[in-house]
C-alpha cells in the first residue's frame, strides 16, 4: 500500500502585519474517523490500506482537508480599491482511522502510540493552514490598488498573491511529509512499531 500519508492542502510562513491588523477569528477543527478492522497491528494496517482516504493511486493513513470562505469588503476611495476587510471562515477536518471493534490489550497500547503520533503529525498539517490564513491576510487585508474605481483590478492582483502563497504552502507541506514518511521518519517508526510491536 502508498504508506505516505495525504497532504493536506497546507501553509507558509506568517507574513508581518501586525496582529492587531488581523480580524480576530477561530478555526474550527474536527475529526471524520473512517472505520477499520483487525486485532493485530499488522491487520489493522492492512485495513487501514484497505479503507484509507484516497491519496494518489494510492491510500492514506490519515488526511487533512479544508474549507475556507471569506467575508471581504472593498472601499473605493479616491478612485482607488481598498480592501478594508477580510474576515476567513476556516473548518479543518481531520480524517484519521478507528479501529470498530475494542483491541485486546497489547494492542491497544501499541494502537495508542501510532494513533497520537499520526494525529499529531495531521495537527502539524492543520497549523500549517492556519498559518496560511493568517499570511493571507497579511498580503490581502488593506490592499490598495490604484485607478480602480469598480474594484476589478483589485481581484487579479489577490488572485496573483494567493497563487503564490499557495505554492509556497504546497511545497512546505511536501517538505514536511517527506521527513516525517521517509525510511526512519517519524510516520515510517510509527508503523513499524504498530505493526511489529515494540
Amino acid at each position: 500500500m502508498n504508506k505516505s500519508l495525504c497532504l493536506g492542502v497546507v501553509a507558509l510562513c506568517l507574513a508581518s502585519t501586525p496582529r492587531s491588523a488581523f480580524a480576530e477569528w477561530q478555526a474550527v477543527e474536527k475529526e471524520a474517523p473512517y472505520a477499520i478492522e483487525g486485532q493485530t497491528g499488522a491487520d489493522l494496517y492492512a485495513s487501514i490500506g484497505e479503507r484509507g482516504p484516497k491519496a494518489g493511486i494510492g491510500r492514506a493513513i490519515a488526511h487533512t482537508n479544508f474549507k475556507l470562505t471569506w467575508t471581504r469588503k472593498y472601499e473605493e476611495q479616491a478612485g482607488a480599491c481598498v480592501l478594508t476587510t477580510a474576515k476567513p471562515k476556516l473548518i479543518i477536518t481531520y480524517t484519521l482511522p478507528k479501529p470498530a471493534r475494542t483491541l485486546p490489550p497489547g494492542t491497544r497500547e501499541n494502537w495508542d502510540v501510532f494513533i497520537e503520533g499520526v494525529r499529531k503529525h495531521e495537527l502539524v498539517h492543520g497549523d500549517f493552514i492556519k498559518e496560511m490564513v493568517r499570511a493571507i491576510e497579511g498580503a490581502t487585508l488593506g490592499l490598495t490598488v490604484p485607478d480602480d474605481p469598480k474594484c476589478r483590478k483589485i481581484r487579479v492582483e489577490m488572485t496573483k498573491r494567493l497563487g503564490a502563497l499557495s505554492q509556497e504552502q504546497r511545497q512546505r507541506s511536501r517538505n514536511f511529509d517527506q521527513v516525517e514518511l521517509t525510511d526512519g521518519g517519524n510516520i515510517h517508526q510509527l508503523i513499524l512499531r504498530l505493526v511489529n510491536g515494540p
